[in-house]
């Protein structure tokens, strides 16, 4: 055999190894967590699948095996393929009360009317009054948008979402999150493996903004309220999209994806609809450096370093002080740096 053809071979051969072990890896993690059964079955089921990939792996090594070991390992995932397929989202699920309601939007020209927008009335994080409300926004009247980052675990990771402000001074406030079930918590790795639907929570400012800044204290979150710039067109385009979002997320649900669709890739995929959007980021996946890569493109205040401005944004005092004012959005803006900044 020629040199080159041996080259070939083995690369071919390191190939198929990768594959087989990326392949393995993610159906065993998606067995252990998300297959039928008992958290024992779910375990015996992973570590099968495990198994039978190393099997797969050992038989690359076997001239007279391989074949038949890829052909095996390619059947049995596709016995897996067809099962994960049939793992459907549901909006019918026994809720957690924070996301048990579905908002949705009528739409009648520049008029839009947005059911069940979120306004707990909190004592503590998990102690609170449940409280609805309809509102009527005139999409004319769209005057600004607001990047809101909070942050509870260092620099590189923040909870990112959006509020939209109108000239009568009422905000709403989406942010794009999990709906997790009664008695269920968040994982970060769960939410690779349909663990989650995926759930709009819109919201008074008052609520969604809120609750961090005053109430959640395991651990304390630092929160950041950011004026973004644009064309008045385009912030009414975002909004759009985003009530379509809604709509298309009641009528069919979709899972959540820790990587794809969170909290601040949502926020990208809504801003899309615009020209000359910004170009996907590793700071758009690192989402704690999403404000300094909207500065860095012109798109927040930039007359002050970024530092500087980041500080002068932290609005965890001003909320606390505020509280449950009615004018709690405009008294945790008064001031702020870019607020008063005329659309580029």
């Amino acid at each position: 055999m020629l040199a080159h053809e041996r080259v070939f071979r083995s690369t071919l051969g390191v190939l198929a190894g990768l594959v087989v072990l990326l392949l393995t890896v993610w159906a065993s993690l998606a067995l252990w967590i998300s297959g039928p059964g008992g958290e024992t079955l779910r375990m015996a089921l992973g570590a099968g699948f495990a198994l039978c990939g190393l099997l797969a792996l050992a038989s690359l090594f076997n001239a007279r095996r391989r074949v038949a070991g890829l052909v095996g390992f390619a059947l049995l995932y596709l016995v897996f393929v067809v099962w994960w397929q049939g793992i459907q989202p549901s909006n019918e699920r026994q809720w957690n009360p924070p996301v048990a309601r579905l908002a949705y939007a009528e739409i009648n020209g520049d008029l839009v009317t947005v059911r069940n927008i979120r306004n707990f009335d909190y004592r503590t994080e998990t102690d609170f009054t449940p409280g609805y409300y309809d509102r009527t926004f005139d999409l004319r009247q769209l005057e600004s948008v607001d990047l809101v980052a909070v942050y509870w675990m260092g620099p590189a990771i923040a909870h990112t979402f959006l509020s939209f402000g109108f000239a009568d001074g009422k905000y709403l406030a989406v942010s794009i999150e999990t709906r997790t079930e009664v008695g269920e918590g968040y994982s970060t790795l769960k939410g690779f493996f349909k663990q989650y639907e995926l759930y709009y929570v819109v919201a008074d400012e008052r609520d969604v903004l809120r609750v961090r800044t005053n109430y959640r204290k395991d651990p304390p979150e630092d929160v950041y309220v950011y004026r973004i710039h644009g064309e008045p067109e385009n912030l009414r385009r975002v909004f759009m999209s985003y009530i379509d979002r809604i709509n298309q997320l009641k009528a069919a649900p979709e899972f959540y994806n820790t990587l794809l669709d969170n909290c601040t890739t949502g926020i990208w995929m809504n801003s899309r609809i615009n020209p000359g959007h910004l170009p996907l980021s590793w700071k758009v996946l690192a989402s704690g450096y999403v404000p300094q890569y909207l500065y860095e493109s012109g798109r927040l205040d930039t007359s002050l370093p970024f530092d500087q401005l980041q500080s002068q944004v932290h609005v965890n005092a001003r909320a606390q002080a505020a509280d449950t004012a009615a004018d709690f959005s405009q008294r945790i803006r008064a001031g702020l740096p870019g607020i008063d900044a005329k659309a580029k």
